[in-house]
């Protein structure tokens, strides 16, 4: 699949502080945490990524990942969809 079709930059502010925003919508697992990962590895340190998508898993497997590879989950929301995740990547 495409990255480009599942990730942009968000439009209305092209700041190098605005966050990639990923939307992962539709996608089942575990591609929500394969493109999610894919992500921060291809992102600078410190950039800001937030993740929205529909799978139900997604609320176990992209928190565990996050962890699991040093990144800080700054936030979720999970009580309702689309399932959304912000996330910053490690500085080193």
């Amino acid at each position: 699949m495409d990255d480009s079709a599942n990730s942009r930059e968000d439009g209305a502010d092209n700041s190098a502080n605005a966050p990639v925003r990923l939307d992962l919508k539709g996608l089942k697992c575990p591609l929500p945490a394969l493109h999610t990962r894919r992500a921060l590895e291809r992102a600078a340190p410190g950039t800001r990524l937030v993740v929205e998508c529909t799978d139900p898993m997604a609320a176990i497997d992209i928190p565990h990942l996050v962890n699991q590879t040093g990144n800080e989950l700054e936030g979720q929301e999970t009580n309702a969809v689309p399932l959304v995740f912000r996330i910053r990547k490690r500085l080193i």
